[in-house]
């Protein structure tokens, strides 16, 4: 038994809108050497200066042992002891909170750990109508089931209530077997919505789902489950495709540049296609759903401790793929989320590990991790998760992020996460107001995205070969502020630097800005015939306050505006071969303004001032 009380200090904490997040996912026993909640919060500060505003903790609930990933949980209302108990974990909570910084906790709602698992003691909490793929389905839907789901509701709203936690992340929904008239889900999100409102605290449910079906994430009043977000899978796969060429096992379904163009207009790549690795259709159309409501990254625990030996990017990608990476989720306009340590390209492999007593449960696990591989094709010897070694190799070296490349790297994802923050049509943006160009030949990604105050045009280059690109843009004067391939970090380009060009866009143009700030440059432009010269694995960014369209609708931490039809009448652009290796030029007539993006680089473009604009403004 432990004393509840705590001393908080955070009452005038609400939370933050879903717009604002970005996440950083942690193992609270891998994170330091000391593994603990306490050793979590000295680390914070740096996290709120790389632009992090969200972090996620993977499941804290008991379970066996010292060393588990957290899935094995068998206590739901116990935080684990090892890492500081309920009082640890408050205490994180509350210096979270101190620092701007929103605390999610990872929870576990589809099975429980196991070994010292004894709810089945009390209460019909198991079914044997369904399987999971780590054991007993709980009953949600059965006879006594109503006292099984208030069970679990009640945890949420301990971890809601009790430790002020701000965000649900639910784990595998799609093995949470429920044929009830009320889903469990459903009342799950409306319980704690209603503990939410007498304080109006922000409290969000992101769901983990394989199942692409939007209905979990609409809301009850159009029919849906009423959950926030939800990670998406598809964002992930089909960005590693492009990244690394792998095509084993789930990633079979994906590879194209146009399938990652319609996950970045839509949030889903599957919406009712067949899928070759399922070997059925999957997905439905979540056009209804908003940008924000999709949580995307290149790295997560289970996309790197899931691979053989656990390696992440920083093992199999160059330096300037881990940029392009980066700017890929960074510069979406969904929820982002980074993995611990992959802002500084940590080494470190995170591998599954466990610290089981039932010698047969122990080979079971071995047995298991073995066949799960088997249709990678990776070949090789698997860790042993019960090896203490195992876990130990997992531990960030926090000291890399000071060092040469590393430092180079986490100023450039810090960079990233500041243009993101003050520039609205980055990550404010309907999805109506998201267009797409794929020039699937030279593995080219062309990307327009606008609101009533901004627009942007980022270039992704995912190939090893420069191309120029001649877009049609509308007219007015641009400016470029980043390049990811400049000479500062290691490219072959050029720093970026102020260009100053002639008026453009029928007269509406400010005056000569005063100079940019390090990594912007500006130029004008009297055409919409914009061209650039795209060099391989690069990704380049033009913003313009130039679209106008019609109708308004308020919802969620944001006012955008929606069109009354979709699509664009804009040309496509097209995509010539090789250009002078530079990373800025303009024309000596300012009316055409060309830029060429290095290989692996990610370059942001935007307008100069004008009257009104705030480069440090958020939307309302």
């Amino acid at each position: 038994m432990t004393d509840p009380w705590f001393d908080w200090t955070d009452s005038n904490w609400k939370g933050l809108p879903l717009c604002d997040y970005v996440l950083y996912e942690l193992h609270v026993g891998a994170f330091t050497s000391e593994g603990t909640f306490s050793a979590v919060i000295t680390h914070l500060p740096a996290l709120r200066d790389l632009g992090i505003t969200a972090i996620e903790l993977m499941p804290v609930a008991q379970f066996p042992g010292t060393r588990n990933w957290g899935y094995d949980g068998v206590y739901p209302f116990a935080a684990q002891d090892s890492y500081g108990g309920p009082i640890g974990l408050k205490g994180l909570v509350n210096a979270a909170h101190r620092h701007g910084l929103a605390v999610v906790l990872d929870v576990v709602y589809n099975h429980v750990g196991p070994e010292g698992n004894s709810l089945a003691d009390f209460a019909p909490y198991f079914t044997d109508r369904y399987r999971t793929p780590w054991g007993k389905a709980l009953n949600f839907d059965g006879p006594h089931s109503d006292h099984v789901r208030r069970y679990f509701i009640e945890n949420a709203l301990y971890w809601q209530r009790e430790c002020h936690i701000d965000a649900l992340r639910l784990d595998a929904v799609h093995a949470i077997h429920d044929f009830s008239a009320i889903p469990f889900l459903e009342e799950l999100s409306e319980a704690c919505r209603a503990a939410a409102a007498p304080d109006r605290r922000h409290f969000h449910l992101i769901a983990e789902s394989d199942l692409n079906m939007a209905r979990h994430i609409l809301p009850r009043r159009l029919g849906g489950y009423g959950l926030d977000a939800q990670w998406s899978d598809d964002f992930h796969h089909a960005l590693h495709v492009l990244l690394t060429g792998e095509q084993q096992g789930y990633y079979s379904d994906y590879g194209g540049l146009s399938q990652f163009a319609k996950v970045w207009r839509e949030g889903y790549a599957y919406t009712g296609e067949h899928s070759r690795h399922r070997q059925r259709r999957h997905g439905s159309s979540p056009r209804l759903n908003l940008p924000e409501q999709f949580v995307v990254f290149a790295q997560n625990h289970d996309q790197v401790g899931n691979r053989r030996l656990g390696d992440r990017l920083s093992s199999t990608l160059s330096a300037a793929r881990q940029r392009l990476a980066a700017a890929a989720v960074l510069l979406s306009p969904f929820v982002p989320l980074l993995f611990m340590g992959e802002e500084y390209g940590e080494t470190a492999p995170f591998q599954y590990f466990v610290s089981h007593t039932d010698p047969a449960l122990v080979e079971a696990v071995r047995q298991g991790r073995r066949e799960e591989f088997a249709a990678f094709d990776w070949g090789g010897d698997v860790p042993d998760p019960q090896d203490p070694d195992t876990f130990r190799r997992g531990k960030l070296n926090h000291a890399l992020a000071d060092e040469g490349d590393h430092r180079n790297l986490r100023a450039f994802y810090r960079h990233l996460l500041a243009l993101r923050k003050r520039m609205p049509a980055i990550a404010l943006v309907a999805k109506e107001n998201i267009e797409t160009t794929a020039f699937d030949s030279d593995n080219v990604l062309m990307i327009r995205q606008w609101t009533d105050d901004d627009a942007v045009v980022l270039l992704f280059n995912f190939s090893d070969q420069e191309s120029a690109l001649d877009a049609p843009l509308p007219p007015g004067r641009w400016r470029q502020c980043l390049d990811s391939s400049d000479a500062r970090r290691g490219g072959p380009g050029s720093p970026d630097e102020p260009v100053v060009g002639g008026g453009g866009g029928g007269g509406r143009g400010p005056p000569p800005p005063p100079p940019t700030p390090p990594c912007c440059w500006r130029n004008a432009c009297r055409t919409p015939d914009f061209p650039w010269n795209v060099t391989s694995a690069s990704t380049d960014i033009s913003t313009s306050r130039r679209a106008r369209i019609r109708g308004s609708r308020r919802w969620s931490c944001r006012t955008r505006r929606f069109p009354t039809t979709t699509g664009t009448s804009a040309s496509p652009p097209s995509v010539t071969r090789p250009t002078p290796r530079r990373a800025c030029s303009m024309a000596k007539d300012a009316s055409l303004t060309s830029s060429t993006t290095t290989p692996a680089s990610a370059s942001i473009s935007a307008p100069p001032s004008w009257p009104g604009w705030n480069s440090r403004r958020r939307m309302s």
